[in-house]
């Protein structure tokens, strides 16, 4: 049961020197320390594998973006480039570079590490030194004081006391594994962050770039509007059109220009949330607007579904967590077993200051041994709510790798056929505008009424608007697409059990920040080069 508290104060001689004492106390704990890993211990956890799924050979849904070439490779870490946008790019660059959320996430990975430190600390004798005076003076008239007690005592004591666990049951080597994996864990945190907010710049500046789309296809139609409003008001003055062909005419033109000033306000919404995410004051942040939405032809590398367990940083975080699981299992039946600690204090006190004599000098040392014997069922709660814990977290897993094979299926689908509605969306253009055409051309030979002139002109709006928007659902479902296969991370980026410490056991300098592992670096020099709200950050 290792459930002993280790406090400790140390146990140096007074007569040493500093280095001298600084010598032994590095000795001691590197002996101590050596001598754990020497020492027969058992490992109490039960043997770990992670689950093995029968996953398909191939994907049900297909994609046009998906070349037929297995050598291509995996996708680019950078796959927003794919696109071939400069600005887009840019904004990508941006918000890896300055993004809070982002640099929040590594700093809870730096966290990770320190806590598997202060874990791995217990394997390590405790040792410390105090010194302590005291000065006292009692009252003449104090209850019950002999009458040739001093009134004054003063004390000077120096000393301390050396602790140590040895790891028989391996409780504390499981514990310092439970904080590794949790570090594992945090830099899958990190990297699905990191994924997730690539992720987001590109649809919502997709679907910024829709709604230019959308503004332009408006304004060209209020212009057009307004062309037809003086015509008819023209006919109307003439006495060849009715008043009711001059209100259908602007009823048209002000509810088109009712739908612009919309749509101009989502814009702005839009174009507000991306300042966020690159780190800018929303008033300070604009992107110059398009007139055309342009779809590009993507080119992503054909994966296989065995291989999306590898490429899914939330599928690796949650593999981490069955770990941590499993390690938890060896702590809670490590606690039937008895524990055992060494202790040896000692020092020198004295009423004056003449501590360095032998006379002064007191000292102790001993073992502690501790066997659990009844605890009303407490310790075996324990380990079968750690059995459950673990079975908990398979689930979950399972739960998370449907869930990668649903997106993917979902975007593979989703492209698909909204790169058919394209096309045919594109087609369907074409013949309204035909058809306004001709009914213009009737309208004026007096052939046509205002009516069908009206809604040849809405049928052509109403297409051209759908088409914008189909094509800008097609590039959001391209990037859900490329973020459900990984976008370009792969668990090879997770950094290992021996890159998790940070810092060497006897390392008091340079501690501000750990050495960097699995690519996740902060700055924690100028913390406030990215505190300028108005100008764009800069990698």
């Amino acid at each position: 049961m290792m459930n002993a508290r280790i406090r400790t104060r140390g146990l140096l001689p007074s007569t040493l020197s500093a280095g001298a004492r600084r010598s032994a106390v590095v000795l001691l704990a590197l002996s101590l320390s050596a001598c754990s890993d020497w020492l027969p211990h058992a490992d109490l956890a039960p043997s770990y594998e992670p689950a093995q799924f029968v996953v398909p050979a191939s994907w049900h849904g297909q994609s046009p973006f998906i070349e037929a070439r297995p050598s291509d490779g995996e996708l680019r870490p950078d796959w927003w480039v794919l696109y071939d946008d400069s600005l887009l790019n840019r904004l990508e660059e941006q918000a890896m570079a300055a993004n809070p959320d982002l640099q929040a996430t590594a700093e809870r990975f730096i966290q990770a590490r320190d806590d598997m430190m202060k874990a791995r600390s217990r394997r390590m004798p405790q040792i410390g030194v105090g010194v302590g005076a005291s000065n006292n003076r009692q009252s003449e008239h104090t209850l019950f004081r002999p009458p040739d007690s001093p009134l004054r005592e003063s004390s000077v004591s120096m000393g301390g006391l050396a602790s140590w666990e040895p790891d028989f049951w391996s409780a504390i080597r499981n514990a310092t594994r439970v904080e590794t994996y949790r570090a594992e864990e945090r830099a899958a945190d990190y990297g699905l962050a990191r994924l997730s907010l690539q992720a987001e710049i590109a649809a919502n500046y997709f679907m910024l770039r829709g709604y230019d789309a959308e503004i332009a296809t408006y304004t060209q139609s209020i212009d057009l509007y307004k062309r037809s409003l003086t015509i008819v008001k023209t006919q109307f003055a003439g006495a060849i059109a009715s008043a009711l062909d001059v209100a259908r005419v602007e009823s048209l033109l002000y509810s088109t220009e009712t739908k612009l000033a919309q749509v101009q306000g989502q814009r702005q919404v839009t174009e507000q949330s991306i300042a966020i995410l690159v780190n800018m004051a929303p008033s300070g942040f604009t992107i110059k607007p398009v007139d055309q939405l342009r779809v590009a032809s993507l080119a992503i590398p054909r994966t296989i579904p065995s291989t999306l367990l590898e490429r899914r940083p939330d599928v690796a975080g949650m593999e981490r967590q069955m770990a941590q699981a499993n390690r938890a299992i060896g702590i809670a039946r490590a606690a039937f077993y008895p524990s055992v600690s060494f202790r040896i204090g000692g020092g020198f006190e004295d009423d004056g200051f003449s501590l360095l004599q032998l006379a002064n000098s007191l000292w102790s040392y001993g073992a502690t041994a501790s066997v659990p014997m009844f605890q009303g069922g407490y310790r075996r709660a324990q380990l079968q709510q750690a059995w459950s814990a673990y079975r908990e977290t398979e689930d979950r897993y399972r739960s998370t790798v449907l869930n990668a094979f649903r997106e993917v299926e979902n975007n593979l689908s989703l492209t698909n056929q909204l790169s058919a509605a394209v096309e045919r969306q594109e087609a369907a253009v074409g013949a309204t505008m035909k058809a306004q055409n001709l009914t213009t051309e009737l309208y004026q030979g007096g052939l046509a009424s205002s009516l069908e002139l009206i809604y040849a002109e809405v049928a052509t709006l109403t297409a051209r608007i759908e088409s914008v928007q189909i094509k800008a659902d097609l590039l959001r479902a391209s990037v859900a697409l490329i973020r459900a296969l990984g976008g370009g991370w792969n668990r090879n980026q997770l950094p290992t059990d021996e890159e998790i410490q940070p810092f060497d056991t006897l390392q008091y300098t340079n501690l501000d920040k750990p050495r960097p592992a699995g690519g996740i670096d902060v700055d924690a020099g100028n913390r406030r080069r990215y505190n300028d709200l108005t100008r764009p950050p800069t990698p």
